[in-house]
């Protein structure tokens, strides 16, 4: 039998693997620079934030399958791995517009950052610079196209509209978009009326929130959030000042039922530059659109928050690609979490995706911080995929692809 021989124990060696940590002040900090998964953040966050604003956040329409579907279909991603490749050069950056930007990751535009955290769009867009990314403004967001550019003026920037009903409202935000260097309009066209979020419901969301009784135990949980939104600007819809209602009342404001092909015609009448149509679902409508000369496509459903149980954009892009994919750019978003996941659609034919949830988590944990945080996750997981795959470029990425598993 094989015995161990025994020493006195080496005291300096002991020593040298000892890490010695002082405490700090600043723990939310120390726990965002711990995080290793967007999960991670997303944890953080719930302890920072109330829970009506986490679950505006988390939540999706109804019973909230077609955001679960989204993410089941991302883990049922199989990739191909091509060994003996010289991979100590990699480079995940791609061309869009001409332009080049570091990864093919864009910032999905949301509504409301500053509720999640009083920073608000001005920090996203300030990471998306520091990255050299590309950053969405929402109509419903609360900085208007001619604040973000004044505070972050050398952002690549894209302006998401939703053709209201009243048509007057929506050139009104788009010369506002085109005199503020916005060089490009999303399309918003799976809103013709708002999905059923039955989390916001039953939370009673409003933007500004309203103060009811049980608004005092939400102050006496979460008080650094409540104190950030008593002492910094209102809180309200940049684009609609004034507002003090239901999200549900904003929505049916703001959504034209009557939104057809032809609207899309008008708005490359009024803006000269690229427009993406975002919320699109099936193939059909993908292939009238290419016709119409329109420059991209999102594949998305919203994240799961308007059609219940509709289709998932990652199944349906394959057959989109291939159909029109030669004509026209191809992005989609809903439940993209991971680099991973953005490597999963870029390697089946997306152009680029488009993350929300992600950095929303982000900010919600620490700010600017935690967005870049959320953007360091992304990429290292994006880029250590492209080595263990053999891609050394995003040529090569498409090329070896990636399919998807039977359930």
């Amino acid at each position: 039998m094989i015995k161990s021989k025994r020493q006195f124990p080496d005291l300096p060696h002991f020593a040298s693997l000892i890490e010695w940590k002082l405490p700090t002040l600043f723990r939310t900090r120390a726990k965002i620079a711990r995080a290793i998964t967007i999960d991670d953040l997303a944890k953080i966050a719930k302890r920072k934030v109330p829970k009506v604003v986490f679950d505006y956040v988390e939540g999706s329409a109804l019973d909230e399958v077609s955001y679960s579907r989204s993410r089941q279909v991302f883990n049922q991603v199989e990739f191909t791995a091509h060994t003996l490749r010289d991979v100590s050069k990699i480079d995940p950056t791609i061309e869009i517009f001409g332009k080049k930007v570091d990864l093919p990751i864009l910032f999905s535009p949301t509504g409301y950052t500053r509720f999640m955290h009083h920073v608000g769009e001005p920090a996203v867009a300030a990471v998306a610079q520091e990255n050299n990314m590309i950053y969405s403004l929402s109509t419903m967001g609360t900085t208007s196209p001619s604040e973000l550019a004044q505070q972050v003026p050398d952002v690549r920037r894209w302006f998401q509209l939703y053709v209201m009903q009243n048509r007057e409202d929506s050139m009104s935000v788009i010369k506002q978009a085109k005199d503020s260097g916005f060089e490009a309009l999303i399309l918003t066209v799976d809103t013709p009326v708002s999905g059923i979020r039955v989390r916001d419901i039953k939370n009673g969301l409003t933007i500004p929130p309203r103060i009811r009784l049980s608004t005092v135990f939400a102050i006496a949980m979460k008080p650094v959030w409540w104190l950030n939104l008593f002492t910094t600007k209102k809180l309200e819809f940049a684009a609609f000042r004034g507002w003090n209602k239901s999200l549900v009342e904003l929505a049916a404001a703001i959504f034209d039922p009557s939104t057809k092909f032809e609207d899309v015609k008008w708005l490359q009448s009024v803006w000269s530059g690229p427009i993406i149509v975002k919320g699109v679902q099936n193939l059909e409508d993908a292939k009238e659109l290419a016709k119409m000369g329109i420059s991209g496509i999102i594949l998305s459903n919203h994240g799961g928050r308007q059609l219940e149980k509709g289709p998932v954009p990652l199944e349906l892009l394959p057959l989109v690609v291939k159909e029109v994919g030669a004509n026209v750019d191809i992005y989609i978003d809903g439940g993209v979490m991971s680099g991973q996941d953005a490597y999963a659609a870029v390697a089946m034919g997306a152009k680029a995706v488009f993350v929300g949830r992600a950095y929303l988590y982000g900010i919600m944990a620490g700010g600017e911080r935690g967005v870049q945080k959320a953007v360091e996750i992304l990429k290292r997981d994006f880029v250590n995929t492209m080595a263990l795959t053999g891609a050394r470029n995003i040529t090569e990425v498409q090329q070896i692809g990636a399919t998807l598993r039977s359930s």
